[in-house]
């Protein structure tokens, strides 16, 4: 098991991390039953040290914060990383290295898992994650803390051995801008007005049906953010699409939408009910989209073609360079702000792709 060092007063490493650009970054939370992920610990590494932090602390984590966030971040899959800490700390990285993404440009396996990168790399087996730990428990048991060690401490050695590999195929830069990609805030800001987009099946709506879908999906994601509890919790999203489609205007009514529950009923009917009275008198011109025709499935065919081969050349997975969704969504929605059309991949591909177009 790894040595290191338990950290209750954060603050106080801020000068041991000064003197490291670079810091391997994990973290540990719980969402459960929250709407917002709890931060319960922070895994550092550094070349000489590897460190778990505990933010449960009653004491000033500022000068903590500001140090962590002007290092660069070495990470794996970091994209929760970074939604917790910046909804914790209200600070993004300066830098960001994203281990899976790395992985990914040099040809293994799409979306590896830290575990069988670490095996890849250094043919060391890391032992099963603790997926049902209570991470909030205080004090932590020493076997989750060994737990969350191992999974920094072989991060930097990661990064070193990637970047090699990716310098020399000319690839790291690469790396280095879909890492930073995921440090936009756009990401991981809330905006309830746009929660109709998480909405499971909200796509095949349309007219006044859509409009309520739209009204209480909004409506729920502000509930949700008040009581700081999981949307599911507040409104499940067949109740939404149930009532989407029965459009209720009496209690008599909503009382008859399948799986409600008699609570929420009782203590939110007239809310939602109020939600579908102002959705009704909102215009809504959405349209579901229709099933592509015969030439957009060719075009299909041919975009997924240039990706292919493309991949092919590199010897990576055409996920990789660009997925089927993302070009669905270009010939579909007409999304020309894809990143396939962004950075590297329009160097390689941007200009056979718009052609097709």
């Amino acid at each position: 098991m790894p040595a290191y060092t338990f950290v209750d007063q954060p603050d106080r490493i801020a000068p041991a991390l000064e003197a490291h650009s670079e810091v391997g970054l994990d973290t540990e939370f719980m969402r459960e039953r929250t709407y917002f992920p709890q931060l319960c610990l922070v895994q550092l590494s550094t070349p000489s040290e590897l460190y778990c932090v505990d933010p449960l602390v009653d004491g000033g984590m500022g000068e903590f914060w500001s140090t962590l966030c002007e290092r660069t971040w070495i990470a794996h899959a970091a994209r929760q990383d970074i939604e917790v800490i910046y909804q914790a700390a209200g600070r993004m990285p300066s830098g960001l290295f994203d281990t899976q993404v790395a992985a990914g440009l040099l040809g293994m396996q799409p979306q590896i898992g830290y575990a069988n990168l670490v095996q890849q790399l250094f043919g060391v087996e890391l032992p099963k994650s603790h997926t049902r730990a209570n991470w909030a428990e205080r004090p932590l048991p020493d076997r989750y803390l060994e737990y969350a060690a191992e999974d920094v401490e072989y991060l930097l050695p990661a990064h070193d051995t990637l970047a090699d590999r990716l310098e020399r195929k000319g690839r790291l830069a690469w790396a280095v801008a879909d890492s930073m990609a995921l440090t936009d805030p756009a990401l991981y800001d809330i905006e309830p007005a746009s929660a109709i987009a998480r909405l499971k099946g909200a796509r095949k709506l349309s007219g006044a049906h859509r409009a309520v879908a739209e009204r209480l999906a909004e409506w729920r994601e502000n509930e949700a953010l008040k009581r700081d509890k999981p949307r599911q919790w507040i409104l499940r999203d067949a109740v939404i699409l149930e009532i989407a489609g029965k459009l209720p205007k009496s209690v008599s009514e909503l009382r008859a939408v399948e799986g409600l529950p008699p609570k929420v009923l009782q203590r939110k009917g007239e809310q939602i009910l109020k939600q579908v009275a102002k959705a009704l008198g909102d215009r809504n011109a959405y349209r579901p989209p229709g099933a592509p025709d015969e030439s957009q499935k060719n075009l299909l065919k041919r975009m997924q073609k240039v990706v292919a081969e493309c991949a092919d050349d590199l010897d990576i997975a055409a996920e990789t360079i660009a997925s089927k969704k993302e070009l669905s969504a270009v010939i579909i929605d007409g999304n020309r702000d894809s990143r396939v059309f962004e950075g590297w991949r329009r160097d390689l591909i941007g200009d056979r792709l718009t052609s097709l177009l």
